[in-house]
């Protein structure tokens, strides 16, 4: 009789255990496939997880918006299968179309967030820069280029100290990391073009090196001209010429300038007007890119003096003031 009873509880207990089995197989199945769901998306879309954010209440909101389908209990079962997974980083993230719900869980896990780019351009100046930084998505502070000079004890103004470059960087970010490694990357890059410049650049500083370079990349936008551009000037400037360059007109005049220059802007003296100085102007008038901060330090071996435009990007090249004016009156007064 005993057993019989043991046999009966044995059985019941296999089956009970059995049971238990496919159950537990099924729920794990019904699972991994929750987590596996493509999202119901069609497009990339950009979601801030606020901090502070929890996984069971973006899994609730994102079945609200259609994007997942099941029942709440999967990822509460999937959470007590894997714990790991509950921890969300906040962040502004990307998802895209044929991304699974198990994909983006493991984006938050590991704080993989949408990077954006900040393009700082080469001949543009810390006033335009300002306007990109106020487009980003970077905290930006009052002053975020005087804020890098205080902190590196640099006492010049900020125009031209910062390399252009594209720069990567995630969501509220403060721009000091950023415009850090640009004012780095510049001193960098100045030095080296200094160190390495011919002997005869007429320039008593790396800093007027910089102020040079930047005028060359004002005037041309044509690469295989900087040489001989930065020859005209270094010519001048060993027989005590004035440059007498337009950027740094418009420079001087700031927001008065209009896109056109007159004869009264040209006879205006700023420090800057180089038609009305000697020498440099006391600041550089853009940001240089470093090609422009080789020319500089290595001009062409010419004699020029003087240049034109042709208005297609390209210059003529004078050694006298009778070639210079014959390609003015041809390519800008058209006689």
């Amino acid at each position: 009789m005993l057993k019989k009873i043991i046999i009966r509880i044995f059985v019941s207990l296999m089956t009970l255990t059995t049971i238990a089995l496919f159950a537990g197989a099924w729920a794990y199945m019904q699972v991994q496939a929750y987590l596996q769901q493509p999202l119901q998306i069609s497009s990339p879309q950009e979601i801030v997880i606020p901090a502070g954010s929890n996984l069971s209440s973006l899994d609730r909101q994102w079945r609200q918006l259609g994007w997942i389908e099941g029942d709440e209990w999967l990822l509460k079962v999937a959470v007590r299968l894997e714990p790991a997974i509950a921890a969300v980083k906040s962040g502004v993230y990307e998802i895209s179309a044929g991304m699974s719900l198990s994909q983006l869980i493991s984006t938050l896990n590991q704080g993989d967030e949408k990077h954006f780019s900040l393009s700082l351009i080469d001949g543009q100046t810390i006033n335009q820069w300002q306007a990109s930084l106020a487009n980003s998505r970077l905290i930006v502070g009052q002053s975020p280029f005087q804020a890098v000079l205080d902190k590196a004890g640099d006492t010049r103004a900020p125009e031209g100290l910062f390399y252009p470059d594209t720069y990567h960087y995630t969501a509220d970010e403060n721009a000091a990391v950023i415009l850090e490694q640009s004012y780095q990357k510049m001193q960098a890059a100045l030095a080296n073009a200094w160190q390495h410049r011919a002997d005869d650049v007429p320039l008593s500083s790396p800093y007027e090196l910089l102020i040079l370079a930047s005028i060359i990349e004002k005037e041309t936008a044509k690469a295989s001209e900087r040489e001989w551009i930065a020859a005209v000037f270094a010519n001048r400037l060993k027989r005590g010429m004035r440059l007498q360059t337009d950027p740094t007109v418009i420079y001087g005049m700031g927001e008065r300038y209009n896109g056109n220059i007159t004869r009264a802007d040209l006879r205006e003296k700023t420090v800057y007007n180089t038609y009305r100085i000697n020498g440099l102007p006391p600041t550089p008038i853009a940001a240089p890119s470093e090609a422009s901060l080789l020319a500089a330090a290595h001009p062409a071996d010419v004699d020029y003096l003087y240049f034109v435009s042709r208005n297609d990007g390209s210059h003529v090249f004078s050694k006298t003031l009778v070639e210079h004016n014959r390609a003015v009156n041809e390519y800008q007064r058209k006689k």
